[in-house]
């Protein structure tokens, strides 16, 4: 047992974390009636990616990627390598962080409009349980005169 945790889990702790972290959002979104905890899990699913994603960027060691002026890189080579030639292997890749940006900011407009929508549907129905909102649709239908 203690071999697995040091071969399988200790090295790879986040990941692990990023997955229970996954599954609880899940587990939220499909167990849940209440439309709300629903939202709360798929805010929780969507931040384990967004951590998974950000993680998987980052290099140990590594700085920002800013190149210097062209004086004075022709000036000095120093960490860039030759006359300006850039190491890709002292810089962190900015695209995974960039792209988590903006996975951000359509998470938060999903979630504001989607707490509208169960404003809404607390206005109507007077409650956010899916089953009861269900139950009140069918019964409307069944009571109309097309239906």
């Amino acid at each position: 047992m203690k071999e697995f945790f040091e071969t399988s889990i200790e090295p790879h702790f986040n990941y692990w974390v990023y997955v229970i972290l996954m599954m609880i959002g899940l587990w939220a979104v499909i167990a849940k009636n209440n439309l709300i905890k629903k939202l709360i899990g798929m805010s929780i699913f969507q931040t384990a990616i967004i951590l998974f994603y950000v993680s998987v960027g980052v290099k140990k060691g590594s700085g920002i990627p800013i190149i210097p002026k062209a004086k004075e890189a022709a000036a000095g080579a120093g960490e860039h390598g030759a006359a300006g030639a850039v190491n890709p292997d002292l810089f962190a890749n900015p695209l995974p962080h960039v792209l988590m940006l903006t996975a951000i900011v359509v998470g938060v407009s999903t979630l504001g409009v989607a707490l509208a929508v169960a404003q809404q549907l607390f206005k109507d129905f007077g409650t956010l349980e899916e089953d009861e909102i269900l139950e009140q649709i069918k019964t409307a239908d069944k009571a109309s005169p097309d239906g």
